[in-house]
């Protein structure tokens, strides 16, 4: 029996993170420290945000931290139902990416070194809208509260991406309202 990994979120930790992912004003900004804190806080060889485009049925990276730009750029990463952590809604650990029928990549991944995967679910309410990989060189071992720190964490960034794409939009629609001619926008007829 395996002694359970030590525990690298505290109250503390996670306070503080979840503080400053609903203070960042700059949402890459925000991405790119998310990532490469996950990486440093876990040792992890890399991680990447990848968010789901409904049109394209597939996934783009918008953020990601110690991984190759060959691997990054490997090919399309598009949905099926063998991402069960998109379609379940819950993180999953890939222990093996090379014998992995769920793995799109897996020659990719051992040219880059990546042995194992946890993937948790970035989540706005009900909707998986994107994913978080976690890639390392040797089986990932989490204690189950930063699994699940992490789990509450994605649902927070689910919420931050959201509400900056909302923000996107209103502010498109109001740019669009305020090039309509006068007479349009105040409602008077000529």
């Amino acid at each position: 029996m395996h002694p359970e990994p030590e525990k690298r979120f505290h109250l503390k930790q996670f306070k503080a993170i979840s503080s400053a992912i609903a203070q960042y004003e700059d949402l890459d900004v925000l991405l790119n420290h998310f990532v490469e804190g996950l990486c440093r806080t876990f040792k992890l060889k890399g991680t990447s945000i990848l968010l789901y485009d409904a049109h394209e049925s597939q996934l783009f990276r918008v953020a990601s931290y110690g991984i190759s730009e060959q691997y990054l750029t490997k090919g399309p990463l598009f949905m099926d139902e063998n991402d069960e952590a998109f379609v379940s809604g819950r993180p999953v650990l890939v222990d093996d990416m090379q014998s992995d029928p769920r793995i799109q990549y897996c020659d990719e991944a051992l040219k880059e070194g990546i042995a194992a995967m946890l993937s948790f679910p970035i989540k706005y309410r009900n909707t998986v809208v994107g994913l978080i990989r976690a890639y390392h060189s040797a089986p990932i071992a989490l204690h189950e509260e930063d699994v699940n720190s992490i789990a509450v964490l994605s649902q927070l960034l689910g919420l931050v991406i959201e509400n900056n794409g909302m923000k996107n939009f209103l502010s498109q629609v109001q740019m669009a309202v305020s090039n309509l001619p006068i007479h349009l926008r105040e409602g008077s007829h000529g």
